[in-house]
């Protein structure tokens, strides 16, 4: 099966192409040209100047549609999985919550039965463990009842049943030093979270491995000119990726556009951290068993404290866009390159021949208008 997407914008990491088309195979593209010729067989998608992206990865992302990946049922997953296209994303990471082990086991058997069978939604690309391995005193919206300390068996367990591709922990925890060596080792990408790691702490766990830093600026050590903390020392250690939350709640736009200054574009990730009431309208909500009430698209716990967001994928790069005043080919490397290559997926975040042809289209406010899934038309805005 082939597709041909015919005059669009073709913007991708270092590369903005006017009025270009392109062919996909099976699920990669195979060619691009300012003037491609429909072949027998070819679906035909008229572009008409949309703009074409490598498809959104949002590797940060518990809820959507008054669903939870931590409900563990099919039907959660395929909520999630289908509502997500909306928003452009083509893959994501089925990000857990501070819960049960029990619990934990569930969503990997069912992020399993999902990545075999996907049905109509975007690809899952692996599970990113959010906890329980996190400070209680930065806890957050984050269940106390089921923190526990650095504990690589159960990642090993839960990693056997899917693939975990990233584990959100506390540095300063007991045993947390040899735990990132150890998810080093395997392959897993160690972030930091959830912390009150001084800049010596996050020095050493960084020398052991540690290559992320999980919704930067929130829920960790602050910068101070006598104190580093971790987000002086993120922002120091070049290396490092940080994932940052754009809905005008968890970031100002200037601290936005310093980060981005200071990281480079090739270091920060756009996430959602969104729980199960984005996509949705205010009201009450439940995360990881605790109550949420969202009023204003704020989602909050009972008392007082931010409960993720409320955030769909697009809504943040808008955002991201306007605050850091990148030009579109540098800012679209954080809603999939950078994911990608953190990660160590390949041949995922870029338009180019051999890539997975996962694709948005979007207007010229960025607004997605259809979503390709491994060379298949997944979704489109409808016109009624």
């Amino acid at each position: 099966m082939s597709l041909l997407i015919r005059n669009c914008r073709l913007v991708s990491p270092g590369v903005d192409r006017a009025w270009c088309s392109l062919r996909t195979e099976g699920d990669r593209i195979v060619e691009m040209g300012e003037e491609l010729t429909a072949r027998e067989g070819d679906e035909i998608l008229e572009a008409e100047g949309l703009i074409a992206m490598p498809g959104f990865i949002d590797i940060h992302s518990h809820g959507r549609s008054n669903a939870d990946f931590c409900d563990a049922t099919p039907e959660a997953f395929q909520t999630l999985g289908r509502d997500k296209l909306q928003d452009g994303v083509t893959g994501f990471l089925a990000t857990t919550l501070t819960v049960s082990a029990d619990t934990l086991r569930k969503v990997c058997q069912e992020a399993a039965a999902y990545a075999q069978n996907p049905h109509a939604g975007a690809t899952m690309l692996g599970v990113h463990l959010e906890g329980p391995f996190l400070n209680v005193e930065c806890a957050g919206a984050q269940n106390p009842d089921y923190l526990r300390m650095p504990d690589i068996g159960l990642v090993d367990e839960l990693n056997a049943i899917a693939p975990v591709k990233k584990v959100s922990y506390s540095p300063e925890l007991d045993g947390a030093l040899e735990f990132t060596r150890e998810l080093a080792r395997r392959g897993i990408v160690a972030s930091a979270a959830h912390s009150s790691a001084d800049y010596e702490c996050f020095e050493e766990v960084r020398a052991a491995g540690l290559t992320h830093i999980t919704h930067f600026c929130n829920m960790i050590t602050p910068l101070h000119h006598l104190c580093l903390g971790m987000v002086g020392g993120g922002l120091l250690a070049p290396e490092v990726f940080v994932e940052i939350i754009c809905d005008g709640i968890h970031l100002l736009d200037q601290m936005i556009d310093l980060i981005v200054r200071i990281k480079g574009a090739d270091r920060v990730m756009l996430i959602t951290d969104s729980m199960s009431a984005a996509g949705c309208s205010d009201g009450d909500y439940s995360l990881g068993g605790l109550p949420v009430r969202v009023a204003g698209g704020c989602a909050r716990l009972l008392t007082g404290q931010i409960a993720g967001s409320t955030l769909v994928y697009h809504k943040g790069f808008q955002r991201y866009v306007r605050a850091s005043g990148l030009p579109l080919c540098e800012a679209v490397r954080a809603t999939s390159l950078n994911q990608a290559e953190s990660l160590g997926i390949p041949d995922r975040g870029r338009l180019q021949k051999g890539f997975f042809a996962d694709i948005v289209l979007t207007n010229g406010k960025l607004e997605p208008q259809t979503t390709i899934v491994n060379g298949k038309i997944k979704w489109r805005k409808s016109t009624c």
